[in-house]
């Protein structure tokens, strides 16, 4: 894990301009609460527990709260949902987020839950197992499989993405956590989906061009043995976007076709 000041210095600031609001709880999932938090790369995933139901006016003060913290250099990391005792069961529904430096509603999905209840970083108020109901293995695997078919089978299919590294990386990434919840009911994370992607046939050279950048720091030396990026840079996009569909299409159908076998 990689963390400096920076990243405590935004999170004390959020949790200062929570105070108006009054939480019951604000929780860190993903990276930072599994341990692989790579500053400046990694989301600052959290989740924020309100004890009063959330009005036209709450949401006027999320929105504030946010632009307050807007110098932060880190503050379009920040991805944040909020949550009532009232509201938290329920994974179909749909909450207040911050996130991508704007205000809209999506789910806190089982993954999010698991991972809470699991590993989740507590940075004020009650944990997450006193607030938020467990998550069944059952609806895991349910969610795992649904969103391997339903999104990002689709997504396979349109080729424009997969020129970008965030859709190589978290297509991967996604796919090869997916695998790992569905053989042993395990949540990975990406440092360890990383290392199993080449034993599920994932191309090896898109999976070192993943973690150099996530991992490596610019500029430092490359250890051996280690696949080389071909160049010029657009002719390695084209090659790595192809890969990767080329291997994720098939391997998605083979996990959901396994899955529903059992």
């Amino acid at each position: 894990m990689t963390r400096s000041d920076a990243t405590d210095r935004l999170l004390d600031r959020f949790r200062t301009e929570l105070r108006d609001l009054t939480p019951l709880a604000v929780w860190a999932h993903g990276s930072l609460g599994g341990g692989d938090y790579q500053e400046g790369r990694s989301d600052l995933d959290l989740i924020v527990v309100l004890d009063d139901p959330i009005t036209a006016r709450t949401v006027w003060r999320v929105a504030r709260l946010h632009a307050r913290l807007r110098a932060e250099p880190l503050v379009g990391k920040l991805h944040c949902s909020y949550l009532t005792p009232g509201t938290a069961a329920g994974a179909e529904r749909r909450h207040l987020t911050w996130a991508h430096e704007q205000l809209f509603k999506r789910t806190v999905t089982p993954v999010t839950r698991r991972e809470l209840h699991t590993f989740g970083l507590v940075l004020e108020g009650e944990p997450p197992g006193s607030l938020l109901p467990p998550v069944t293995d059952a609806n895991l695997a349910e969610f795992v499989v649904r969103d391997q078919r339903d999104f990002w089978r689709r997504q396979v299919d349109r080729a424009d993405n997969w020129t970008q590294d965030v859709w190589v990386d978290l297509g991967l990434v996604t796919h090869a956590r997916a695998a790992a919840t569905l053989k042993d009911g395990r949540l990975i994370t990406k440092r360890e989906a990383l290392d199993l992607l080449p034993g599920l046939g994932a191309p090896v050279e898109v999976v070192e061009d993943v973690r150099r950048r996530r991992y490596e720091e610019p500029g430092a030396p490359v250890e051996e043995p280690r696949v080389p990026v071909p160049v010029p840079a657009q002719e390695w996009t084209a090659r790595r976007a192809e890969l990767t569909r080329g291997y994720l299409g098939p391997a998605i159908d083979r996990l959901v076709a396994v899955a529903a076998y059992e």
